[in-house]
């Protein structure tokens, strides 16, 4: 069943409403009719089964009933919190996209000090916008019920003192200890925890980003004895938590 994110004001008590470019994208590329059924989510975690009705002219607007509310759901059970140093080239794009997918609460741009990438405030701005149009797509097609949002870019410590009351806080580095000590402590991450995992960018971070980090708390972990990519780092930290979260 397809879903489509919608304003929370747009559900009301039996009645929805599908708005903006969904509408083209249901009538003209799925081509659905009124009977259809499809799913719609406001985007933070409220998320129902629906019939579509009809087809409104003005304001453009698809008109569904709501059948039930969708109980289930497709969220971890833990809000993780991705902190991302800025890669070159597009590569946030498929860090965005794969980490949505595998079920990431949100994304903290971090610009660190082997960060190549250099933003000023205008491109920034604009280089988060692409970011989250990328993010609600992702969601989409993955069905989440809720949109992860890609926050502005933050300096390192700045991240790092966001992130200090996080319940567990995971910082993969090529110098940590080895597997049995990540093991021990990935194996301590429950339902319910809010987690913050920090990767670095090419380059990996600077010993004194790495002695900050675990002055707050963080965790030095490492993910195997090969020097994982930035892009792929993330992607196997989070499909290792989502093995240890979900039932």
């Amino acid at each position: 069943m397809y879903l489509f994110f919608v304003d929370r004001r747009d559900i009301g008590e039996t009645e929805g409403r599908i708005t903006g470019s969904d509408v083209n994208h249901i009538k003209n590329v799925l081509r659905m009719k009124p009977g259809d059924k499809v799913r719609i989510s406001d985007g933070e975690q409220t998320c129902y089964n629906c019939m579509i009705e009809a087809f409104a002219e003005e304001p453009e607007a698809v008109r569904v009933r709501l059948l039930s509310r969708d109980e289930d759901g497709t969220e971890l059970p833990a809000k993780i919190v991705l902190f991302q140093g800025l890669p070159k080239g597009d590569k946030m794009e498929l860090v965005i996209q794969k980490n949505v997918e595998l079920g990431v609460f949100q994304v903290v741009p971090v610009a660190t000090r082997r960060s190549v990438v250099k933003l000023d405030a205008k491109k920034a701005e604009a280089k988060v916008r692409r970011w989250n149009m990328i993010a609600e797509s992702a969601a989409k097609q993955s069905k989440r019920t809720v949109v992860p949002k890609v926050g502005p870019v933050m300096e390192f410590k700045e991240a790092v003192d966001l992130a200090a009351d996080f319940d567990c806080k995971l910082f993969p580095y090529e110098n940590a200890e080895g597997m049995e000590y990540t093991r021990k402590v990935l194996s301590q991450v429950k339902p319910g925890m809010r987690i913050a995992v920090f990767i670095g960018p090419e380059g990996g971070f600077e010993e004194s980003e790495v002695e900050y980090g675990m002055e707050r708390g963080f965790l030095p972990i490492t993910l195997g004895r090969r020097i994982l990519r930035t892009e792929t780092a993330g992607l196997t930290l989070l499909s290792v938590l989502m093995f240890q979260l979900e039932k």
